[in-house]
């Protein structure tokens, strides 16, 4: 048994407690939550800072990890998935070797679970024997071609099948993004998936997506057509894109939107209307590496959303750590308090995957993990925060 305190606790599912105290078992399952007067001052082990629950990433690309460093910031969504494509032939010893790396990245930042999109199976072997718990996302794309629907979909069933699912991991056939998508396969993704599941897909996040939905402009028409793929048989629907996931998903499952850069109100006042298993994905530093721009997350929290936060790759990030993005939010929309990054961070994360059972809060039974910040002296985030992991 071990009892950690530090100047505050911050249980998440219940208010902050000053001087508190957790008590936790040698495996790290949380017994109780007290306060230092109830303590001998000999039992305890003392920290300065804050201790929170494990962070929850809700969105990474790990088999990505061996891109670090080779795509231009700045460049915009199309011309970065031009990139991204455009590298291939890597030694595979290079490519774990990154990903080992990248999980162990991660584990050092406190993070104790992770939504992980996955196309290939490169990531399988080092998910099994992993500390993090993973929710892998097998992404689906056909270029919204619906002759194309029955092969992706069998493509994917492979990948989905190999995919690890040992020490409570979990796994889900998604769609990639409703730019890419035909309406037939989301059918067959609709059909593999059930109420219990959690769908990944990302959503708004260039101008050009939209453009695309309502007018039938933008950067996707040259952008598919420069990969043989004709939009002849597409027709804009002059309502944005996420209406278009909307109409095709099935509303029973958890959803999880993901980077929703340019989602407004009205986007995401449809999309709760449609079902009351929505979170929303934020991955700012992603954000920042490819577009310059952030969500505003004022439309969210005047909308009662539940978002979480996510990495995306080191393809699209400087680092994998849920607590520089909480800075980054935190530098660049400085209105939303700490106790509400955490929140994201931690018990929305947790639901959104599935993993609120044993992860995302400080209570008794749980077993979420345990991380120390050093916050500020007036309790909030700054550029020196730093998180280091006690449980």
């Amino acid at each position: 048994m071990r009892k950690f305190t530090a100047d505050y606790l911050y249980p998440v599912a219940t208010e902050p407690i000053k001087n508190g105290v957790v008590i936790t078992d040698d495996a790290g399952k949380i017994l109780a939550l007290e306060t230092r007067d109830s303590h001998d001052p000999a039992s305890l082990e003392y920290h300065a800072g804050a201790i929170v629950p494990g962070f929850v990433n809700t969105h990474c690309h790990l088999e990505l990890s061996h891109m670090k460093g080779r795509v231009d910031t700045g460049t915009g969504l199309l011309p970065f998935i031009h990139n991204v494509v455009s590298f291939r032939n890597f030694p595979m010893e290079e490519i774990l070797d990154a990903i080992e790396k990248a999980d162990q990245e991660m584990y050092d930042a406190g993070i104790v679970a992770v939504g992980d999109i996955s196309n290939k199976l490169d990531t399988a072997a080092q998910k099994d024997k992993s500390r993090i718990r993973y929710y892998t996302f097998v992404e689906a794309f056909d270029f919204l071609t619906d002759a194309n629907a029955a092969s992706t979909f069998q493509q994917a069933e492979v990948v989905l099948a190999g995919q690890s699912t040992a020490h409570g991991n979990r796994k889900s056939a998604v769609p990639h993004a409703p730019y890419s998508v035909s309406r037939k396969l989301f059918q067959l993704l609709n059909g593999a998936n059930g109420p219990g599941d959690t769908i990944s897909i990302h959503n708004q996040e260039t101008l050009h997506e939209d453009a695309l939905f309502l007018h039938k402009t933008g950067g996707f028409i040259d952008f598919y057509k420069g990969f043989g793929v004709s939009l002849d048989g597409f027709s804009a629907s002059g309502k944005t894109s996420i209406h278009y996931a909307l109409q095709n998903m099935d509303p029973h499952c958890r959803t999880l939107f993901v980077h929703n850069t340019l989602t407004g109100p009205e986007d995401i006042q449809a999309a709760h209307a449609w079902s009351e298993h929505v979170y929303w994905a934020t991955c700012p530093n992603a954000n920042l590496y490819i577009e310059n721009r952030m969500p505003f997350y004022r439309h969210f929290l005047e909308n009662n959303a539940r978002l979480t936060i996510g990495t995306d790759s080191l393809t699209s990030n400087w680092q994998l750590s849920v607590l520089e993005e909480m800075k980054t939010i935190a530098r660049y929309q400085s209105y939303l308090p700490f106790e509400t990054l955490l929140r994201w961070a931690t018990l929305n994360g947790a639901e959104a995957l599935g993993f609120d059972k044993d992860l995302g809060s400080i209570e008794p039974g749980k077993t979420p993990g345990l991380n120390l910040l050093s916050l500020g002296a007036d309790g909030k985030l700054s550029g020196e925060t730093r998180v280091r992991r006690l449980v």
